[in-house]
């Protein structure tokens, strides 16, 4: 058996008995948006500490565990705290969470984070669906023997965010009278913040919004043959773009102020996948 595949299995074997139901939606939690959990009708909850060989999130902000609950009356799997490639972790352990949470029987992929605004309509708080990303000096989760089990060796890439998802949002935002914006997400390694020069050339490439997760687990789930949507909360203007320097600390207190209409938008749109 591949030996990363072999690890997925065993995170899995590790806890299956305290899974209560089967899970419709994986929802992953970014910076600053861990809160949302509370709002859940919570039915389980199990520590990343308590999984065999499973990767702990060590970012201020990220609790690092599973929430088992229902939002509204969907089945929800919700990871409070990610794992990132820039906490030294190698690229199939930053993945495996949304691998395990595939072998639970998750068909859709709800990605969250907080991001620096790129797009000079972006503010501080703005809401941004994904609707492509650019994946920039993060290795490919995929790179290695292919896992047969999970999908083939070429996987395809045109619609990784699916259209149909990504219009139920749409509505959602618009019934609820919610900003929200659209477009590319770009991932780098972290834990910097990106340089001035870095912004410049993201902006050539034509990213909106970038951060340090996310497009790396879209990858593994697209891989899966999972549905994958993605809202992105602008924290902040990327380096370069004010006078401001970058801090976490800014980050989490922006994700905090959206938060409300945050999970309003959540709710709403997983009540109608």
């Amino acid at each position: 058996m591949n030996q990363v595949y072999q690890k997925v299995s065993e995170c899995y074997d590790s806890i299956k008995d305290k899974i209560p139901f089967v899970p419709k939606v994986a929802l992953v939690l970014g910076s600053g948006l861990g809160n949302y959990a509370d709002t859940m009708e919570i039915k389980a909850e199990i520590s990343y500490s308590e999984i065999k060989n499973f990767p702990v999130s060590t970012v201020p902000g990220h609790e690092g565990k599973f929430i088992f609950g229902y939002v509204r009356k969907v089945p929800v799997v919700c990871m409070k705290g990610r794992v990132h490639y820039y906490e030294g972790y190698p690229i199939t352990d930053v993945v495996l969470p949304a691998r395990l949470m595939k072998m639970m029987g998750a068909e859709i992929l709800f990605l969250t984070n907080a991001s620096g605004g790129i797009n000079q309509e972006f503010g501080a708080g703005s809401f941004m669906l994904i609707t492509d990303h650019i994946s920039c000096f993060a290795p490919n989760p995929l790179i290695g023997q292919n896992i047969d089990e999970l999908g083939c060796r070429f996987p395809d890439m045109s619609k990784i965010y699916d259209p149909e998802l990504n219009q139920i949002i749409r509505d959602t935002a618009k019934e609820f009278g919610i900003p929200l914006k659209e477009g590319v997400y770009v991932q780098l390694t972290g834990p910097s913040f990106e340089s001035p020069a870095e912004i410049r050339m993201l902006k050539t490439l034509g990213a909106d919004a970038v951060g340090m997760s996310t497009v790396v687990e879209a990858i593994a789930a697209n891989h899966m043959g999972m549905r994958i949507c993605g809202i992105s909360c602008v924290a902040n203007l990327a380096a370069g773009m004010t006078d401001q320097p970058l801090t976490h600390d800014e980050v989490q207190e922006a994700a905090n102020k959206a938060a409300p209409l945050f999970q309003k938008l959540i709710t709403e749109s997983i009540s109608a996948f």
